[in-house]
C-alpha cells in the first residue's frame, strides 16, 4: 500500500520546486491510484495581488476538461434512449438552424462528441446570465461560416459544446447547471463543484494570471453560455471523483450506476484520427481525447481559462488518474514535468516524448505553405523571410477581447515536411503547426487543435 501521507508531503515539496522554475502562481494536485487518494496538495498563491494561498479545497476553473463531464450526462441519456449518437441532432431541436441545409439536417451527436462538426467552434458571445443562454447562443450559430465540411476533419469545437448543453435543456427540460448538480454532483458526494461564480465564491477560488512573469488576469471567467465547454470549477480531489467513475465503469461509490459500460467503453474508443497527433493525442473518442504511453493507454482532457489551465490524464490498466490545476505561467511545462514523475514512479510508464525542432536540416520548400489561413476568430498567414518560414498569428472576432495579446509572430521550425513547431516567448515546450489537405484538395494548418483553411 502506498503511504499516503508520506507521498503527499514529498510532491508539495516537489510541486513547490516545479512550479517556482515555471513561474506558475499557483497551483493544486492529486493523484488517484488503485481506488483510492493516493497525494493530494496545493502550493503557491490563488490570488497573487489579494495574497490568497492556494489550498487543498480550493477551487480553480477545469475549463474544457468540463466538455467530458457534459459528454458524460450526454451518453447517460443515450442509455436511457433520450439521445441516438447517430440521429441528427435537429430531431431533437427542431428549431436548430446553421450556416446551411446539409450541415442542419445532417449534424449528429457524434459529429458533436468527436469535434468534426465543422461548425466554428470559437464564437464567444456573451448571451446573458439568463437560464436562457444556450438557446440564445444557439439561434446565433446560423450566421457562423463553417470552417471545415461536415465530417470532413477534426477541429476543436467550443460552439459544437454549447450547443450540445443546448439538445441535453431540451430533451430533459432541465437548466444545463443544474442538469450537472442532478446527474454528477450530487450523486458523486462533490461539496466543491461548481459553475455560477456566485457558488463559486462561496469557496476560496483561484483566480487567473497572465503573461510573463504573470500577472492578474482581468477578469475573473467566460460568459455563462460557454458553460458546457468549460465553466466548471472543482478541486483536483473532485475532479478525480469524476475520473473514478469512469475507471469504474460507470458506478459510483455507493454502488449507483450513472452511466453503462458499454457507453464507458465507447468513450475510450478512437473515433477520429487527430491530424496533429503530436498536442493532446493521437485520436479522438467520444469527448476524451486519447493517446499511448510507453504502450499504456491513456485519456484525458485539457483546460483552458482566461489564466487558469487544468490537466487530466486516466492510465486505466494502471489503475491510475492525475489532476493538475494551475492558475497562470508556464503550465504545459510544469504539467509535463509533474506527470512524467508521477506514471514513472507509480506506473513504470515513460511519458511520450515532447515535440521538437529536427536536429537535422529539413528540406522545405516556402511555396508550399505560403499564404493566408483563415476561420472566424483567427488569421495566420505563412510568410518567407531570410530564408525560412514565419507565422504571424492574430487572434479575431468577440475572442479578441479576451486576450491580453491579439498579435503574435512565430519562427516555423521544421520537424519533417508539412510539420513545423513554434515556441512562445517565456514557455518552454514547442507546440505543432501542422499543414494538410482534405479530401477535396483545400490546404488546411492544424494548430492549437483546430484546423483552419486556406483563404488566399
Amino acid at each position: 500500500m502506498t503511504d499516503t501521507t508520506e507521498l503527499s508531503a514529498r510532491w508539495t515539496t516537489r510541486l513547490s520546486e516545479l512550479a517556482t522554475r515555471h513561474n506558475v502562481p499557483g497551483a493544486g494536485l492529486a493523484v488517484l491510484h488503485r481506488g483510492e487518494i493516493v497525494a493530494e496538495t496545493a502550493v503557491g498563491l490563488a490570488n497573487t495581488e489579494a495574497g490568497i494561498e492556494a489550498t487543498t479545497d480550493t477551487l480553480f476553473q477545469i475549463g474544457s476538461v468540463s466538455k467530458v463531464w457534459t459528454t458524460t450526462v450526454a451518453m447517460a441519456l443515450v442509455d436511457e434512449g433520450l439521445l441516438d449518437l447517430d440521429a441528427p441532432i435537429v430531431s431533437a431541436l427542431p428549431e436548430l438552424r446553421l450556416a446551411n441545409e446539409e450541415l442542419t439536417q445532417d449534424l449528429t451527436l457524434r459529429h458533436l462528441l468527436t469535434h468534426t462538426s465543422g461548425i466554428d467552434g470559437d464564437l464567444f458571445t456573451d448571451t446573458g446570465r439568463g437560464d436562457d443562454c444556450l438557446e440564445k447562443y444557439v439561434a446565433l450559430l446560423g450566421d457562423v461560416t463553417p470552417n471545415h465540411p461536415l465530417g470532413a476533419t477534426m477541429s476543436y469545437c467550443n460552439a459544437g459544446f454549447t450547443l450540445l448543453g443546448r439538445v441535453l435543456e431540451a430533451v430533459t427540460g432541465v437548466q444545463w447547471d443544474e442538469l450537472m448538480r442532478e446527474r454528477l454532483y450530487r450523486p458523486l458526494g462533490l461539496t466543491h463543484t461548481a459553475t455560477l461564480p456566485e457558488e463559486v465564491l462561496r469557496f476560496r477560488a483561484a483566480i487567473g494570471h497572465l503573461g510573463s512573469p504573470p500577472a492578474q488576469a482581468p477578469m475573473w471567467g467566460l460568459m455563462r453560455s460557454a458553460g458546457p465547454a468549460g465553466l466548471i470549477c472543482s478541486t483536483p480531489r473532485e475532479v478525480l471523483e469524476f475520473a473514478r467513475l469512469h475507471l469504474d465503469k460507470g458506478v459510483t461509490g455507493d454502488g449507483t450506476k450513472l452511466l453503462s459500460e458499454e457507453s464507458v467503453a465507447a468513450m475510450q474508443t478512437p473515433q477520429v484520427e487527430l491530424p496533429d497527433p503530436h498536442i493532446l493525442g493521437n485520436a479522438w473518442g467520444l469527448g476524451w481525447f486519447l493517446d499511448t504511453w510507453d504502450g499504456q493507454r491513456v485519456y484525458g482532457h485539457d483546460g483552458g481559462t482566461i489564466g487558469q489551465n487544468a490537466y487530466l490524464r486516466v492510465l486505466p490498466e494502471a489503475e491510475l488518474a492525475i489532476c493538475l490545476l494551475t492558475n497562470g505561467g508556464d503550465t504545459s511545462s510544469l504539467y509535463r514535468d509533474v506527470y512524467a514523475e508521477i506514471v514513472r514512479e507509480l506506473a513504470g510508464v515513460t511519458m511520450r516524448p515532447a515535440i521538437e525542432p529536427a536536429t537535422e536540416p529539413v528540406a522545405v520548400d516556402p511555396a508550399d505553405y505560403v499564404g493566408v489561413y483563415q476561420r472566424l476568430s483567427s488569421r495566420m498567414e505563412i510568410v518567407e523571410r531570410d530564408g525560412g518560414l514565419v507565422m504571424l498569428d492574430r487572434i479575431t472576432g468577440p475572442l479578441a477581447e479576451l486576450a491580453p495579446d491579439t498579435e503574435k509572430e512565430y519562427e516555423l521550425h521544421p520537424v519533417e515536411p508539412g510539420l513545423f513547431v513554434v515556441r512562445r516567448p517565456g514557455f518552454g515546450l514547442w507546440v505543432p503547426v501542422v499543414f494538410y489537405t482534405l479530401d477535396d484538395g483545400t490546404p488546411y494548418i492544424h494548430h492549437g487543435g483546430r484546423a483552419t483553411p486556406k483563404a488566399v
